[in-house]
Order: structure tokens, then sequence, then C-alpha cells
């Protein structure tokens, strides 16, 4: 074989291998963007859970309220059966 139809093949293969190699990288960057872009969802998901749930002040209003009728409720019944 002559020695520049080696070196064609063996820069033929070279380039083949190079271009295989940038397009494994190129995917593996599309990659790691995408991993990022879904950590930030990820994340701000956690967020907006735990930033929703029902505060103590409301809570315990609600609770004063429900005790308030439940009492209500009660004197009613007990003037009922005082009759």
């Amino acid at each position: 074989m002559d020695q520049t139809l080696i070196n064609w093949l063996l820069a033929g293969f070279g380039g083949l291998i190079g271009f295989l190699l940038n397009a494994v990288w190129q995917a593996v960057k599309d990659l790691q963007t995408a991993d990022a872009k879904l950590a930030e969802k990820v994340s701000s998901i956690e967020v907006l859970v735990a930033g929703n749930y029902v505060k103590r002040e409301s809570f315990d209003d609600a609770l004063n309220r429900i005790f308030q009728k439940l009492d209500h409720i009660e004197e009613k019944i007990d003037r009922k059966a005082d009759k």
C-alpha cells in the first residue's frame, strides 16, 4: 500500500472519530442544560408547596369560630333540655 493512501485513511478515520466525539460532547452539554432547568423547576415547586400551608393565625381563628358555634349549639341543647 502506498503511504499516501494510509495517511488519507487515517485522516478520514480521525475525522470521523472527531465528529462522533463532538456529537457526544454536544449531547452531554445539552443534557446538562436540561438537567439544570429541571433542577430549577423542582426547587421552585418545593418552594411553592412549602409556602402554601395554612398560617397558624388563620387556623386558630377558624378553630375559635368553630368552637364558638359549638358552644352556641350546646347552649341551645341545654335550654331545650331544661324545658
